[in-house]
């Protein structure tokens, strides 16, 4: 099986082969192929299993805290090597380009996020701040936290971007009058909202590509 893994990849691999692959790590010298179908099989699929509480893991499964670290690891790593793998002063000056930057943001991300990205005048990314993960309502304290991070980020423009986990990258009512609210908030200190950015697993959807409350690129 590591053989398969360094002449062809993960591509061809069974969801219990890439957990069996990973267990070898943990499990020297055993056959981790039915312990990989059990701990699947107790979570419903390889996602769920990977985007699971530790102590949750550790209960269900009855297996050591290294383990279960171990697992539980693989989704914020994932966005991490993402989110590394762009330049940190990437151009944003299109939809397409924004809309892949944006996604890389919330790989391995199980809750729903808003993140801000700050741009300078040539719409050069040179901040990132995470606002919320939860529920994204519309309280108050995002348009003011936004704009404290703007300004702290040192923004001529700013991309909102949010995910909708598991659901339809569409707007909802409360995402339109959230972004109409914090487009005119920031343009009292003089900072343009370009676009929001709503992803949803592979797809997203840009309210600049549709003319909607924002300025656009």
């Amino acid at each position: 099986m590591k053989r398969r893994f360094v002449d062809h990849g993960l591509d061809n691999f069974a969801e219990h082969e890439v957990l069996e692959l990973l267990l070898y790590y943990v499990y020297p010298r055993q056959d981790t192929n039915p312990i990989a179908h059990r701990f699947i099989k107790e979570f419903g699929s390889l996602a769920n299993l990977l985007e699971a509480d530790v102590k949750d893991i550790i209960k269900r499964l009855g297996v050591t805290e290294n383990i279960a670290v171990l697992l539980s690891l693989m989704p914020p790593l994932a966005n991490y090597y993402l989110r590394n793998r762009w330049d940190k002063n990437i151009l944003l000056n299109d939809g397409e380009t924004a809309g892949k930057f944006a996604a890389s943001l919330f790989a391995g991300k199980i809750t729903e996020s808003l993140f801000l990205i700050c741009l300078d005048k040539q719409r050069r990314s040179n901040f990132v701040s995470l606002i919320a993960e939860g529920t994204i309502d519309e309280t108050a304290v995002y348009p003011r936290k936004i704009a404290e991070e703007a300004i702290r980020g040192q923004a001529v423009s700013v991309i909102l971007a949010h995910n909708h986990p598991g659901g339809s990258a569409r707007p909802s009512a409360s995402d339109v009058e959230m972004t109409h609210r914090i487009a005119e908030g920031l343009s009292f200190i003089g900072i343009t909202l370009l676009d929001h950015i709503i992803v949803s697993e592979d797809k997203y959807y840009s309210f600049a590509a549709r003319g909607q409350a924002v300025a656009g690129y």
